[in-house]
């Protein structure tokens, strides 16, 4: 018959798909299961994130929050261990069916922030708020382990809760965040196979879930410039060493760099975010400072910009007789998700909140530091929407004025507990097939 030999190879092609596709574990019975749950828990998760917003701690300081998540973990009767990474906490539940282990992580730490929301439950301590979401994203994780726990018949392995602090950096001169928790063993006993993370997004509405395979969050990385030069009467400029004038050379040239040096499409952000130097104004300054962050998608042209910069210190300063003292700190890797695991992935979403509802997005140049899970080991991470539906816009991360849509809380638990347990499920499928 013309023709069916190519209708012939696309049937096999797509029965072979067909049956190299996960089946979803979460069917309607299920759904509906966790639904209820949910519907059972919900005051008492968002009252839980309403103690949290009220009561923020700075990362490596998270006590309260650390002692709330423990003793919820343990009411459960989950393996629990805390003081990991200093306030980190770590819950394993272990399901009723042997299987591998899958890791869920939340951040805990709040920012330097004075809010300013007006809310009935806003921020007890002052300068200190939770403006970046993570006392949503901790519910959530704590939602999704009451309702898991309760589900453990179905739980093909383990889910390993990570509750980390420290997201958005550690004070100065310690450590913290994802990188001490791996150090100080969150990855092992049992062996975490693939993790997970989320982050609330204001851009998207609430009940849509974005996601995106590959590289969506930038590196992010630190620096500090101190110009040396000489002072003098401002009357005689001649007889100094404008310290002032080099490092607004300096700023110029570095803010131009990436436009001249980079490739366009390969997206790179160098902002210099804070300067001080001089002591009066008819005194040429002797020193100035800078700080500032790269931002790039790219682990290459971290290292590229890194080496740029220092090359446009030296030409400014050398021609007038400076010195410099030029400190780079490296800090998060751009954060990667793994295109087979999102793939897999992708129908549970949908499956959780309808195929209208899960879209892409390109990737951003925020970081995270969920980057040291998934440089590891195959990560998850996806956006959860934030924004009530009836609004144009909402007030951004980092924002005073940040209040994400409360409506998003159950959504998230739904979300998680459809992805962590068809994620098990996938995997006990493929073992059981290649016994």
């Amino acid at each position: 018959m013309p023709g069916f030999g190519w209708k012939k190879g696309l049937f096999i092609i797509f029965i072979v798909l067909l049956i190299s596709s996960p089946a979803l574990s979460v069917d309607k019975a299920t759904a509906l299961r966790i639904a209820n749950l949910i519907e059972k828990h919900k005051q008492d998760i968002i009252d839980i994130r309403r103690f949290i917003h009220m009561n923020p701690e700075l990362g490596n300081r998270e006590f309260e929050t650390s002692k709330l998540v423990s003793s919820k973990l343990l009411s459960l009767d989950m393996e629990v261990r805390s003081e990991i990474a200093k306030t980190g906490v770590v819950g394993l539940l272990r399901g009723k069916h042997e299987g591998i282990t899958i890791g869920m992580r939340a951040d805990m730490d709040a920012l330097p922030i004075e809010e300013q929301t007006g809310l009935a439950y806003e921020s007890l301590n002052k300068g200190i708020m939770h403006a970046c979401g993570h006392d949503i994203h901790t519910s959530i994780a704590l939602g999704a382990a009451i309702v898991l726990n309760e589900m453990r018949d179905m739980v093909k392995g383990n889910i390993k809760f990570i509750f980390q602090p420290a997201e958005e950096g550690a004070p100065p001169g310690e450590e913290g965040g994802a990188s001490l928790m791996i150090k100080q063993g969150v990855l092992k006993n049992p062996p975490v196979g693939a993790i997970i993370g989320m982050h609330v997004w204001p851009e998207a509405e609430t009940g849509e879930v974005l996601i995106s395979p590959g590289t969506i969050f930038a590196g992010s990385d630190t620096f500090k410039i101190t110009i040396k030069g000489k002072s003098s009467h401002g009357a005689q400029p001649h007889k100094g060493i404008d310290a002032v004038y080099i490092a607004s050379q300096v700023v110029v040239s570095i803010h131009s760099m990436v436009s001249r040096t980079v490739d366009p499409v390969d997206p790179a952000v160098v902002t210099i975010g804070k300067i001080s130097g001089g002591s009066r104004p008819n005194i040429i300054a002797d020193e100035v400072t800078m700080e500032g962050t790269v931002r790039t998608l790219n682990q290459n042209t971290q290292e590229r910009i890194k080496q740029l910069i220092e090359r446009i210190v030296i030409s400014n300063t050398q021609p007038f007789g400076a010195s410099y003292v030029y400190t780079y700190h490296k800090g998060t890797s751009p954060l990667y998700n793994h295109p087979d695991l999102t793939a897999i992935l992708r129908p549970s979403l949908v499956n959780a909140v309808g195929q209208n509802n899960v879209r892409s997005f390109p990737p951003q140049m925020v970081a995270e530091d969920f980057s040291e899970y998934s440089e590891r080991l195959p990560g998850f991470y996806f956006l959860l929407g934030v924004k009530p539906a009836w609004k144009t816009s909402v007030h951004p991360l980092h924002s005073s004025q940040f209040n994400p849509d409360e409506n998003c809380i159950p959504i998230g638990i739904k979300v998680l507990c459809h992805l962590l347990l068809d994620c098990l499920d996938y995997q006990a499928q493929f073992e059981n097939d290649n016994e």
